[in-house]
């Protein structure tokens, strides 16, 4: 059992970040064991074909560790959405003695595999050598999906937002999950191990994931901030055909257009993922939104460099009406 109690400091030190180093670490994780993870079934065999000249030894074996699994793969981010290349370029300039650090920890109990030698002896030039075989990872199995990937990950954010909005952070850990739950002032994570985690000025991290499913993940090691992994709300959606065809009802009073815009924005989404999803411009996309948003059917958010549009409780009432007649 992992344990971290929340001060005023901490609680006011908790955020939420999204991280493509994590996704595409937990994604190996599933290929390596799709009965484990049968939630991606779907996305397995495409993308065992696309990367089955990569050698992937590397990644697996940075899991293999019974006891800790080193995070310099996956640098925590510093900001609410990370970008790729830039969590590549982060773990490049990790420093040597960390990397070195992270696997004598992970393997004090059991024969360091011969694939992960090199990065005892020479971690940079390793680390490099990985940041390559992630990359090509990265362009052949999660690139062309980290469209929608990401807009299940920021839906869940806002809706976090909303619940610590509603009920505070004890809204927000009972929902969570049911490995995770708030007492007196303690978080209690059901882990292997016990550990008590000192959050101190730190805080929490709070990281969505569509691949860590079914079971949350945990940073605790000093040298990164405290952080918690979770299986986002609707992943089990993740990989269903999106394609919405919206009520004739709707279509009638609305128009086809604007009323497909309204059902796929069940969950936040750009004008470049709508777009892509209903098979028009972006300009027209846009123009459509418009419209929507000075109807008051429809919300605008930005998230860093990202303006999402999702329904606003007056669209989602029009929506459930149409549904429903």
């Amino acid at each position: 059992m992992i344990s971290a109690r929340f001060d005023t400091q901490a609680m006011a030190r908790l955020r939420f970040a999204i991280s493509p180093m994590i996704e595409l670490i937990a994604s190996v994780r599933t290929l390596d064991d799709p009965t484990r993870h049968a939630l991606h079934l779907p996305w397995v065999p495409e993308a065992l074909r696309n990367t089955r000249d990569l050698d992937l030894s590397p990644l697996y074996a940075l899991q293999s560790s019974e006891i800790y699994h080193p995070d310099f793969v996956h640098p925590l981010p510093t900001g609410p959405v990370a970008d790729f290349k830039e969590g590549l370029a982060a773990m490049r300039a990790l420093p040597p003695e960390l990397i070195r650090a992270e696997l004598r920890f992970a393997f004090q109990e059991q024969p360091l595999p011969d694939v992960l030698r090199p990065f005892v002896r020479d971690p940079r030039g390793s680390v490099h050598g990985l940041a390559e075989l992630m990359r090509s990872y990265w362009d052949r199995a999660l690139g062309m999906h980290w469209e929608r990937i990401r807009s299940l990950l920021e839906h869940d954010v806002l809706y976090r937002a909303r619940q610590i909005a509603d009920g505070g952070t004890t809204r927000l850990f009972d929902d969570l999950d049911d490995a995770v739950r708030l007492e007196d002032g303690v978080l209690y994570i059901d882990q292997c191990g016990d550990v008590t985690l000192n959050l101190d000025g730190r805080g929490l991290l709070l990281i969505p994931s569509a691949f860590v499913w079914p079971k949350v993940m945990v940073v605790t090691a000093p040298q990164w901030q405290p952080t918690l992994v979770y299986p986002a709300r609707g992943a089990g959606m993740l990989w269903e055909p999106q394609h919405p065809a919206p009520p004739d009802a709707l279509a009638k009073l609305v128009g086809r257009n604007r009323a497909a815009l309204l059902v796929a924005l069940d969950s936040p989404r750009s004008t470049g993922q709508l777009a892509g999803m209903l098979g028009v411009t972006s300009g027209g996309v846009s123009q459509q939104l418009s419209v929507l948003a000075d109807a008051g059917l429809v919300r605008r958010r930005r998230v860093q460099r990202h303006v999402l549009y999702l329904r606003s409780l007056d669209g989602d009432a029009l929506v459930a009406a149409a549904n429903a007649a």
